[in-house]
């Protein structure tokens, strides 16, 4: 009966050996020998033709020499190939790329930021920068000044001169590499050319690998660096299992150090690096520990060589790669901006025209101060003379996260001077307030006082909370509701004096309110409209500490000027700033737990049951789908690994010694390998309880794939079984047959990657589930109806000539004049949902041309200049409305004025008049049609939109 081998054999073969060599036993040693002399052919060891294997074709050599796996030693023929498929991607990837000339799904967030570096205006974002910052560059170098703000989806490019084509380029061209990386990673694992084939193939015509790599997102960057360092990774695997002779030479150390790299730009761009950290980490202890057993080639100095030179690559250099990129970042980022409310106040005063002078550490009697909450970086203790609309209706307290005067309090005693207010200023010297003193706080704006009463307030109905307002008037005393006690935290206060008074900055401390012990509270709570978005502040009974901690930020009194002490917020330098925006990003992405209305769990994502509409506009669509013939293929051998490990594990138990087999034990490792990444990649999603998406599951598809080709792998060239070894030519039919069906797919299915015009019957055919849910209903039933909408770039961007409606007398010599007209979208639309076109147009008269123009006005219809515009960007919401106007010319080539013809004029902004009735007036010419009146399909189209995921921020 055969002995159990140890339960290394699983994963190491070298290690295998060596363990076999340690045993005691001649017998084992004889046998362990023997297994070292032995080649490890990719043919079964109950072939005896194994030693006359063939590699003219690109199969797998034997192990004991390294050049064959070396990816700078394959044959030329494998070049050539690969530089074919290289092209093929490019013109996959890169086919009107142009199109759509609009803002698509997470171009939103991508785009924005785009702009936001440009600026120099701070933003958070749960995403590090690398890949933010590569599509920054793309964009400047092209001429980007960032003046788009990407806002939403459907908004125009052409219109601005943005130059979007170049920022999609860097993604597609990081999509293009993935097609080389995984054919030499597959060569690198000791795969034939034709499995190296297959699997370029595959990530060329998969759908979802393209969709995503045609536009300004960031998961084309991140598999790309994933694959980079899996390619890295295999090739330091090649080097490492030729034994101890073979470390630290030139390869083995450009090898791990371009892991890496890789392992640092991949967390660099998305924290789902993470997981490729953790698939290159535990392989790595594995590695450690076999060499801790091979005593007879690693002694424990080498050993410790071996781990430092570990720890330098595969923790320092990703790890400094990763800094650098936010070093970057922070210089790139130096004004404040919409995302600066989420940092501390030490890191806002890093950025320009944040920073404060210094002020009087010592707080008195008198000084007019601002607050700032503690815990949520909601900003500034703020009222403003607006009232609540219900409670007590007396004014607004809210938290502000910007500078404001409505932000100035002074601080009073319980009992003022008899001058009134003003007498603190007079007083020397000032009275300074001690930890347990009882306060009124002024505001000074509205000359109302902090204020809490036993009243629930308008948003947070909760008995332990009550309302706080400011209430009063100039001259009034205030009552026993204005009177706060001071509580100084002194576990969180800075420094012996801070801990016994008030000092600016330094003392965090609680207000209390004397007549109902609650504690001034805030919490991540907005008011709505009437309270402009702000956040809460109540009082809480029994409220938690960190959010009812205050400070004090600015300080000034009369009496406290020269000689007194100043102090300023601590520079946090930069080490500083980069943990705290490590913790910020951390606790923003794990509250994005809201629901989206394209996200899906990770259950759906083998099986490929949902995806993502990015976009629809003029009947066409861009969904993210997957190919199914390449993801179900690759979910099947994923399922067909975990049998096969199942059923080695049974036998294993039972005393079978399949892992001297050595096809047996190096499909359970070369495999095995690629399915931990597959798993390590998909399986933590399962703990997030955050928004999800199908693209996060690209960086697992790709192991997938590979998985793929390597049960292909063995199946036709290393194993002797079913003879397809003996014939290469059968193993690339195969591939060439498989490869033909996903193309058929891809074929299928690529109008919804590339936003083409596609017909109704199409669309319904290729629909499987129901759970593929994109709208057939907005495509056209035939392709000749896209044939009067469709327009190039360059057609968009030539300026068109005005609607006219030629007279019948000259209408031959206005034809044969006049350019071609110009059909937009726009127009095309509005023309079939309202019958724009001359059917009501007297005989002979007809629409020779059309044009889009977009004018701002004001509520009054006034139209308003670039600067008037651009004067009220952000404090302002623009709406956006359609409409069609028509102009006449006469035989000589006036304009007849659109009172004489009974034309309508334009729409006035903010009117609604209902659609006049299809009467004919009497000049013939039909009655102007509200552009605003939506048809049935447009509603439906409404309800279906592509909105961005949160996936990338939502500014605040």
């Amino acid at each position: 009966m055969s002995t159990k081998p140890p339960a290394r054999l699983t994963v190491d073969e070298k290690g295998y050996d060596r363990a076999r060599s340690r045993s005691p036993s001649p017998s084992r040693r004889k046998k362990a020998n023997k297994s070292k002399k032995r080649e490890d052919g990719p043919l079964s060891m109950r072939d005896s033709s194994f030693r006359k294997q063939d590699t003219s074709s690109g199969e797998r050599a034997p192990r004991q020499m390294s050049k064959d796996n070396d990816i700078f030693l394959l044959p030329s023929s494998d070049y050539q190939i690969l530089g074919v498929l290289t092209v093929i991607g490019v013109c996959v990837r890169l086919f009107k790329i142009y199109q759509p000339s609009s803002v698509v799904f997470d171009e939103v967030h991508f785009g924005g930021f785009a702009t936001k570096y440009i600026k120099g205006r701070f933003f958070m974002d749960v995403h590090p920068p690398l890949a933010k910052l590569l599509i920054t560059l793309a964009g400047w170098l092209a001429g980007f000044d960032g003046g788009f703000d990407f806002k939403e989806i459907g908004k125009d490019y052409l219109g601005p001169s943005v130059p979007y084509v170049a920022m999609r380029m860097l993604p597609a061209v990081m999509g293009i590499l993935v097609v080389p990386i995984i054919f030499l990673t597959l060569k690198a694992a000791g795969n034939s050319t034709a499995t190296a084939s297959l699997g370029a193939g595959l990530v060329i015509f998969e759908n979802g690998l393209i969709t995503q790599s045609r536009l300004i997102l960031l998961d084309s960057p991140l598999v790309t660096f994933t694959a980079l360092t899996a390619l890295a990774w295999t090739s330091f695997l090649n080097i490492h299992e030729q034994g101890a002779s073979k470390a630290f030479g030139p390869n083995w150390w450009l090898w791990l150090a371009m892991t890496g790299l890789g392992l640092g730009a991949t967390v660099s761009v998305k924290w789902v690096g993470l997981f490729t950290i953790a698939w290159v980490g535990s392989l790595t202890v594995l590695q450690l520990w076999f060499l801790l057993g091979d005593t007879k080639n690693v002694t424990p100095r080498l050993w410790f060589k071996h781990f430092l030179a570990r720890v330098f690559c595969l923790i320092v250099i990703p790890l400094g790669f990763y800094m650098l990129m936010f070093a970057i970042h922070f210089l790139c980022l130096v004004n404040p901006g919409d995302g600066d409310g989420f940092m501390s106040s030490e890191f806002q005063a890093t950025l320009n025209s944040k920073g404060m002078h210094s002020v009087p550490a010592d707080v008195a009697f008198g000084s007019r101060i601002s607050i700032r909450h503690h815990n949520t970086q909601g900003g500034y203790l703020h009222s403003h003379n607006h009232m609540y609309p219900a409670g007590s209706k007396q004014q607004q307290i809210t938290l502000y996260p910007h500078k404001d005067e409505n932000n100035q309090w002074l601080l009073e005693n319980e009992t003022n001077p008899v001058t009134g207010i003003e007498g603190y200023d007079i007083i020397t010297p000032p009275n300074l307030v001690f930890d347990d003193a009882t306060i009124k706080l002024y505001h000074i704006s509205t000359d109302r006082r902090l204020h809490s009463h036993d009243v629930r307030p308008p948003v947070t109905e909760e008995e332990w909370q009550n309302e706080v307002s400011a209430y009063g008037y100039k001259g009034f005393e205030g009552d026993a509701n204005d009177l706060f006690r001071i509580e100084i935290v002194k576990h969180l206060s800075d420094g012996p004096e801070a801990k016994k008074r008030l000092r600016t900055i330094q003392t965090k401390f609680r207000l209390v309110h004397v007549m109902t012990g609650c504690a001034l509270f805030s919490h991540k709570v907005k008011l709505p409209d009437w309270g402009f978005e702000q956040q809460e502040v109540t009082c809480a009974k029994g409220a938690t500490l960190p959010n009812s901690v205050w400070y004090i930020e600015n300080n000034e009194h009369p009496q406290l000027q020269e000689g007194a002490e100043l102090v300023n917020y601590k520079n946090p330098g930069f080490f500083g700033k980069f943990w705290e925006l490590q913790k910020v990003m951390w606790r923003t992405n794990a509250g994005l737990v809201e629901s989206h209305a394209w996200d899906s769990r990770p259950p759906s994502w083998p099986v490929l049951r949902r995806g993502i509409n990015f976009w629809g506009k003029d009947h066409r669509q861009i969904y993210l789908i997957g190919n199914p013939i390449i993801w179900w293929s690759s979910t099947a051998a994923i399922a067909v690994y975990l049998a096969f490990k199942a059923f080695a594990v049974l036998r294993w138990q039972r005393g079978y010694a399949d892992y001297s087999l050595t096809n047996f034990r190096r499909f359970d490792f070369e495999v095995g390998i690629t399915v931990l990444g597959w798993g390590l990649h998909y399986f933590p999603f399962y703990l997030m309880e955050r928004q999800l998406f199908l693209h996060h599951y690209f960086p697992a598809l790709y192991f997938a794939i590979i998985a793929f080709c390597q049960v292909f792998d063995f199946i036709t060239t290393r194993t002797g079984a079913l003879g397809l070894n003996r014939r290469p030519a059968i193993g690339w039919t195969i591939a060439t047959v498989f490869l033909g069906l996903s193309i058929a797919a891809f074929t299928l299915y690529a109008p919804l990657a590339y936003g083409s015009p596609w017909t109704k019957a199409q669309c319904n055919r290729v629909k499987l589930f129901e759970n593929w849910d994109w709208d057939c209903n907005l495509f056209y039933n035939s392709m000749s109806e896209y044939d009067n909408i469709v327009a190039t770039p360059s057609e968009a961007l030539t300026s068109t000539p005005v609607p006219v409606v030629a007279d019948p007398h000259n209408f031959q010599e206005s034809e044969g004049k006049a350019q071609q007209p110009n059909t937009t979208p726009l127009a095309e639309e509005l023309k079939e949902a309202h019958q724009i076109p001359a059917a009501g147009m007297p005989e002979g008269q007809r629409v020779v041309a059309q044009e889009e123009r977009i004018e701002y006005r004001d509520q009054d219809g006034n139209i308003l200049n670039e600067e008037q515009v651009k004067a009220l960007e952000g404090k302002v919401e623009f709406h956006t409305r359609y409409e069609t106007r028509t102009r006449l010319l006469d035989e000589a080539g006036n304009e007849v004025p659109a009172e004489s013809s009974g034309v309508a004029g334009p729409l006035v902004d903010g009117a609604n008049p209902e659609t006049p009735k299809m009467e004919p007036l009497e000049s013939g010419l039909p009655p102007r049609v509200d552009a605003e009146t939506e048809s049935e399909v447009d509603a439906e189209r409404r309800r279906a939109e592509p909105s961005p995921a949160s996936d990338g921020l939502h500014e605040t």
